[in-house]
């Protein structure tokens, strides 16, 4: 466990992107067999181990330290796992011996791959006894599932690739081929085979993206526009025999929308938006409010599946067959798609138009008139694109319509997670009824300084008039500026609305609280 419970230190302390690669690439090329291959699994999330639950990690530590000085170190410090790792007591008399082996990566993996959910803290605490923090901080997160080491599935993939000199999307290509803990594609790697063959499964392929929009127009003749739908990006790949949905970051979603990958019997591999129907009698789209119903599930419920039915808004045929049809130009890949549509299922999928307009600025117009739910921006692709992976420049753009903003009051703080977790960084904001109620419309943590997350943390320490565990509720006198996506009707908010994507614009110091935004008006955003 030394060397993963080293590489997790060095994550969660390594603030530059460059930084992290660099320790995964290095781990990976000097631990041993299989350990490696867990601790990519554990990086990439595809580690799953149900045997611990978060509820008896708590237990263990409240039954041998002071339960009061176990909530006080939790709530300062903000994360379980690093709590616990740091408060385990040392045992008085010598613990059972457990030969070296018994605490490799694979060996307590295999342990806790085995073991009964009654037996587990058992299992846990013997190896904790042997284990320093870092090494119990490193068992904790394992066991308990969600790292949180400021990584992503794609950044360990590509640490993983920058080790052995390899491409990344090669590396995503074979990946859904293959299980932890990838003896093969260690083997590739350090040219002991040739590359495994992905061929009759349905494995990811890198999605195309697009760069933001910075000029101030493109020429129509050369782009074509279609709406930016406001759901999740997936990619359908099909062998006929098999489907499975891939997100953008390549995590197979099938679990999740399992009336899709049903309704999908074709060859092919499909790139789209994952949507789910309004209330309308013609199906449209809802807002993203709706599709977060149903994301994250492993199990989907069949009254959840009716309240919240999944459609795809189908953009490029990547491929039809045996036929791979990512280097043709987009509009012969569009006119492909257009005349792959009637044979898919009209109730799960459809085809996302395309805008007509004249010029550009006929298009901005179209664009600045645009509140649908579902929509959040225009897409421009080059006509003659071909369809690579990543973002690669004056293909696509995408250009997502004018945030909206409102004034609202900060009403608690929670502390952050990793390097926030000394700071109160997570705030919840209202906005006034017309009875003079402050109601909660929204969280954010992200959109301020470094600099400006200081100021903000004095603030909440200075001004708070009451606590609830990691979460302090504060002076109602500071206004902040909400920048947010979109806004949506919800029933699981007293406020009765939920924003789409909110983000701190500005911290209005120069304003006073009274004079922030109302509920009322809030709801004539809705769309």
């Amino acid at each position: 466990m030394r060397q993963f419970s080293q590489l997790l230190d060095g994550l969660v302390y390594t603030r530059s992107r460059n930084g992290k690669l660099a320790l995964i690439a290095a781990y990976m090329r000097e631990a041993p067999d299989p350990d490696r291959g867990w601790a990519l699994a554990a990086l990439t999330g595809n580690l799953d181990l149900k045997a611990v639950k978060a509820s008896a990690i708590g237990d263990m530590i409240r039954a041998r330290t002071d339960p009061v000085l176990y909530e006080m170190s939790r709530d300062y410090v903000g994360d379980l796992a690093e709590t616990v790792a740091l408060l385990w007591p040392k045992r008085e008399e010598q613990p059972a011996e457990l030969d070296d082996g018994s605490l490799s990566l694979s060996a307590v993996i295999d342990r806790l791959h085995g073991v009964s959910r009654a037996a587990a803290p058992d299992a846990m605490a013997q190896m904790m006894d042997h284990l320093d923090a870092s090494g119990r901080f490193a068992l904790l997160k394992l066991a308990t599932g969600g790292l949180r080491v400021g990584i992503s599935a794609r950044l360990a993939k590509t640490g993983f690739a920058q080790a052995f000199d390899l491409d990344v999307d090669d590396v995503e290509q074979v990946w859904h081929a293959l299980s932890a803990p990838y003896a093969e594609l260690f083997d590739w790697a350090e040219g002991r085979i040739g590359r495994p063959d992905p061929e009759g499964t349905p494995y990811f392929r890198p999605f195309m993206l697009a760069h933001p929009l910075e000029a101030d127009s493109v020429d129509l003749t050369d782009y074509a526009a279609e709406w930016k739908w406001d759901g999740i990006r997936i990619q359908i790949v099909g062998t006929g025999s098999e489907t499975r949905l891939y997100s953008r970051a390549g995590d197979d979603i099938s679990g999740s929308f399992p009336e899709i990958a049903q309704a999908f019997t074709g060859h092919a591999v499909l790139d789209g938006e994952l949507l789910v129907k309004g209330d309308t009698q013609g199906g449209e789209a809802a807002s993203f409010n709706a599709l977060q119903q149903r994301l994250g599930r492993k199990a989907v419920s069949a009254k959840m599946m009716a309240d919240y039915p999944a459609f795809v808004r189908l953009y490029d045929l990547l491929i039809e067959g045996d036929d791979d049809v990512r280097t043709l130009p987009w509009k012969q890949r569009r006119a492909r798609l257009e005349a792959y549509m009637p044979q898919l299922a009209a109730d799960r999928f459809d085809l996302s138009a395309l805008i007509e307009a004249p010029d550009f600025e006929a298009l901005a117009d179209i664009r600045a008139g645009a509140r649908d739910a579902a929509i959040e921006g225009v897409m421009l692709k080059r006509r003659d694109s071909p369809y690579v992976a990543g973002r690669k420049a004056a293909l696509w753009y995408k250009w997502k319509r004018d945030p909206l903003t409102a004034d609202c009051v900060m009403m608690y703080a929670q502390r952050g997670h990793g390097k926030r977790s000394s700071f109160y960084s997570d705030y919840t904001f209202g906005c006034w009824t017309e009875d003079g109620e402050l109601l909660p419309v929204g969280k954010a943590y992200s959109g301020f300084t470094d600099e400006e997350l200081k100021w903000l943390d004095r603030f909440v320490r200075q001004n708070t008039v009451a606590r609830f565990g990691p979460v302090r509720e504060v002076e109602k006198t500071l206004v902040l500026e909400v920048a947010f996506d979109s806004i949506h009707d919800s029933k699981r908010h007293k406020s009765g609305l939920a924003m789409r994507f909110p983000r701190i614009a500005r911290i209005r110091k120069d304003k006073p609280a009274a004079e922030a935004d109302t509920i009322e008006g809030l709801k004539k955003l809705v769309v």
